[in-house]
């Protein structure tokens, strides 16, 4: 499990590794969901905060992580945040790899319960620098057109500001606050510890 604030690496470093990928982020609610919360504050009053873990389908990703380390598939959906919405399925398969890495930025939210399922090998939350995340953050979003740059400018500080206390949430759920590098060599050895597929 692979979780830590909104443009610390967790993407990139779950594709470095190999292993199969599931998208967590991918678990949003649509856009006109009546369910979603909204900031009730500040320059973004009004929006959708997409920050706030009941703005995702919780029990549909842990049902899927589950499925997924039981039975070697899942189907999950694609998420397109342009769109506020899915824009389609795709199957995750391992292919005889006996780990697979979960990623996004609820991560924490459910290391509870896959631990009690029986299905968590390792939860990790990466750690870097704010600055660093805000600008790989801000320039990630602004490559995709992810929302308005204005939008994205406010969210981005917002989310700087509290990165402390993500780390923090990540940290008393049950991850292991560590850097990129670390989880790195945190992944591959349970790679090495369990052998060839």
């Amino acid at each position: 499990m692979l979780a830590g604030p909104s443009g610390v690496g967790k993407s990139r470093l779950a594709h470095h590794t190999g292993l199969p990928v599931l998208r967590l982020d991918d678990y949003y609610r649509k856009g006109d969901d009546p369910a979603l919360p909204h900031i009730s504050q500040g320059a973004n009053a009004g929006l959708v905060d997409w920050d706030d873990p009941r703005s995702w389908h919780r029990p549909e990703a842990v049902r899927a992580i589950c499925e997924l380390a039981t039975t070697g598939r899942t189907v999950a959906p694609v998420y397109d945040i342009s769109r506020n919405g899915p824009s389609g399925t795709h199957e995750v398969d391992l292919a005889g790899a006996s780990l697979f890495v979960a990623e996004g930025i609820f991560a924490q939210e459910v290391v509870a319960e896959c631990r009690a399922h029986g299905v968590l090998a390792a939860a990790y939350c990466l750690r870097q620098h704010p600055l660093v995340t805000f600008w790989r953050r801000l320039t990630r979003d602004l490559r995709e057109h992810r929302k308005p740059p204005l939008v994205l400018v406010r969210r981005g500080w917002a989310l700087m500001r509290r990165q402390g206390r993500v780390i923090a949430d990540a940290a008393a759920r049950g991850c292991e606050v560590v850097s990129v590098a670390e989880a790195e060599g945190g992944i591959r050895a349970l790679v090495e510890a369990a052998g060839p597929p």
